[in-house]
């Protein structure tokens, strides 16, 4: 059998006329207004663009609402004690953020400062006494038990929880920046 007779002859690719900025009726030019009536199609957002948004209203939210009690201005670190101006705080998890089963969960995150979050990795066992003094052993037991349930979270479900958490975060009586 020849070679050259296994092959397809391959058809000429046809291209699609260009759109002209001319009004099929008219014959006239299009103005800037309608020529932008042509609509081009969205795009959905990727799951990490939701998941970066979600993560971004709900550390928003854990740090407003930790401010609270010093008028919005200042806050106390949950690991160290110390109280620092706001531009120094951190949403820090107890229970790291890979679980996601308490990643956006309110018991899990309180305010922490940058240098025990990010420089001590958590700063773990001092986060745990202070967890423990603001909501109890129990609960912080609880805690280290559901970190090893499965959640899928939908991508609906990230754009709810946006929505819900910026919500939640505006009736608060002082605002952070």
């Amino acid at each position: 059998m020849n070679q050259k007779s296994c092959l397809k002859q391959k058809t000429p690719l046809r291209r699609k006329p260009f759109l002209s900025s001319r009004s099929k009726t008219t014959g006239k030019e299009k103005t800037r207004f309608e020529i932008s009536e042509i609509k081009t199609p969205t795009r959905k957002a990727s799951r990490s663009t939701l998941m970066r948004k979600a993560d971004d209203a709900f550390s928003l939210f854990i740090r407003t609402r930790d401010s609270q009690v010093y008028e919005g201005k200042a806050f106390r670190c949950i690991s160290c004690g110390r109280v620092l101006s706001i531009d120094q705080c951190d949403n820090g998890h107890y229970v790291n953020r890979l679980h996601m089963s308490l990643r956006f969960s309110e018991l899990n995150c309180n305010a922490q400062c940058r240098h025990c979050n990010r420089f001590q990795e958590g700063n773990i066992q001092d986060y745990r006494k202070g967890l423990i003094r603001k909501i109890g052993e129990q609960k912080v037991l609880l805690l280290e038990a559901q970190k090893n349930i499965t959640n899928k979270i939908s991508n609906f479900e990230l754009d709810i929880l946006t929505k819900h958490y910026k919500e939640e975060t505006r009736k608060f009586t002082y605002q952070i920046k």
